[in-house]
């Protein structure tokens, strides 16, 4: 039988010789908790610009990576989080954090929070209350801070195999390619498939949504430039490498693993919708 062990609780980052203390993200806080209502999730993709967005923004919106840029032009009422895992997005795109994030919540590996110290140190000064640490997989407890991303990092590369006896995960094995799962509860650690959007469900579904509404999640166009981009500015895209082999296998296990538990799925991308058969 395997031993899994607590996540560390609090994750430290040294900034101007103060120590800045981030909590990790823990679905049993009262505040955690979103009491049953539709959550949507609006990631980057070109067909945003499409959407009839005053139609939303009394919804509770969790946004993820430049989809934040969306309050600068939309007064959307219940920001309900906002998601970071890749800190690839915080070194190319600096600027849209120093712009737009005022103490949302915010929810990022720690690898973005490592990024975040160099390139953001007063955001993280200012708004760590409003932070929370996700972490991918499971790791054990009663480590030291300085070690938090190396042990990330071997997380990251277990197999999902390793988890398959876990209760807080789903891990299909039986997928052809590679091991695809879901986590019931992102206390315990997200499951990567190779977009934000991905772990921003998992969000959703550990907080209680009632159901998940996903916006921009476009994928097949996926080498123009995201909605807040152009042809000068884009970062490259890596989801075309991995949509079929992880992205639309894994989509389609949350979606009916999370409909099983009671929370639909909905994908409302007009350019991808047809890809996923469970939702």
């Amino acid at each position: 039988m395997a031993l899994y062990l607590r996540l560390p609780a609090t994750a430290g980052f040294n900034i101007d010789n103060e120590l800045i203390i981030i909590n990790a993200f823990n679905a049993n806080e009262p505040e955690q908790s979103l009491h049953g209502k539709d959550v949507n999730i609006i990631a980057s993709g070109p067909s945003i610009q499409q959407l009839p967005l005053a139609e939303l923004l009394d919804t509770p919106t969790i946004f993820v990576n430049g989809s934040i840029s969306l309050i600068g032009q939309h007064q959307f009422t219940d920001i309900a989080g906002y998601v970071i895992s890749d800190a690839r997005f915080i070194n190319h795109q600096p600027e849209i954090l120093q712009q737009y994030y005022t103490g949302q919540p915010l929810y990022a590996t720690l690898a973005v929070f490592e990024a975040m110290a160099t390139t953001h140190p007063d955001i993280m000064q200012t708004y760590h209350h409003a932070m929370r640490v996700l972490y991918s997989g499971a790791m054990g407890s009663q480590v030291k801070q300085a070690i938090f991303a190396y042990l990330e990092k071997i997380t990251q590369k277990m197999p999902l195999s390793y988890f398959i006896n876990n209760p807080n995960f789903i891990i299909d094995s039986d997928h052809k390619a590679a091991d695809i799962g879901v986590s019931l509860n992102i206390t315990h650690g997200f499951v990567e498939a190779g977009t934000v959007a991905y772990v921003a469900a998992q969000l959703a579904f550990s907080r209680q949504a009632a159901s998940i509404h996903l916006y921009g999640i476009d994928l097949l166009n996926s080498k123009q430039p995201r909605f807040y981009e152009n042809k000068n500015n884009s970062a490259p895209s890596m989801l075309s490498k991995v949509m079929n082999e992880r992205i639309i296998p894994s989509f389609n296990l949350l979606g009916r693993i999370y409909q099983s538990h009671g929370v639909p799925v909905v994908n409302h991308s007009p350019i991808s919708k047809t890809l996923f058969d469970t939702f």
